[in-house]
């Protein structure tokens, strides 16, 4: 995923775009893990994990960025695809083992606040969310990026199912992104999930943005 937005307070909303090459296969929101019963999240068929996992008993849910730093060795590299999983079942951010994953920043919501912890690949770095609104990126809590400056001040003031119908474009402050690789692929945005977290239960609302392309 390569956007997080999350407005503190109650309801406890966030809202994660999902950017990715538009060939790789996944499938959308499920309770796809026996290992994790009763998580719900799409799955990425390629590498088995998900990108944002909600767990509505616990009134949790945890979503994974990839970041920027130093990349895992090649021959003990593990996908970072169950890092959210682990998170929003048991609650826990991960402590050990990390020189396995590339660089992430893995976001923890529940009742109770939301956490983000960072990995370089060398060191982490853990903070709470500040109150109100939002943007995580994979440069994580970055107000210099230009994704960052060009849309927390809209979400902080706009309806944000409306910030999602933007057209997609390769410029580099777009929330909704497409770009056309000179190999044929694309990467995009295939995805949109807004989760609330209430003490009264949870809402879980999927877009699939891949719906009305021409195939």
């Amino acid at each position: 995923m390569c956007t997080l937005i999350v407005r503190t307070g109650r309801p406890l909303t966030l809202m994660g775009v999902r950017d990715e090459f538009a060939d790789r296969p996944w499938e959308g929101p499920g309770e796809h893990w026996p290992e994790y019963p009763g998580v719900i999240g799409g799955r990425d068929l390629k590498a088995g994990g998900t990108w944002l996992a909600v767990n509505p008993v616990a009134r949790r849910a945890a979503a994974l960025l990839n970041g920027h730093g130093t990349p895992a060795a090649e021959v003990s590299r593990v996908s970072r695809g169950d890092l959210a999983l682990r998170a929003a079942y048991t609650g826990e951010p991960p402590t050990a083992g990390l020189t396995r994953y590339d660089p992430f920043h893995l976001v923890i919501a529940d009742l109770a606040g939301v956490r983000l912890l960072s990995w370089d690949g060398r060191r982490t770095a853990a903070s709470g969310l500040p109150e109100g609104t939002s943007m995580v990126v994979n440069s994580g809590l970055d107000p210099a990026s230009e994704r960052v400056a060009a849309y927390l001040p809209r979400f902080e003031t706009e309806p944000w199912k409306e910030l999602i119908t933007a057209e997609p474009s390769s410029e580099p402050d777009a929330l909704i992104v497409r770009h056309e690789l000179p190999d044929g692929r694309v990467f995009a945005s295939l995805a949109v999930m807004e989760v609330t977290l209430t003490p009264d239960g949870v809402t879980y609302d999927f877009t699939d943005l891949t719906a009305d392309w021409d195939r």
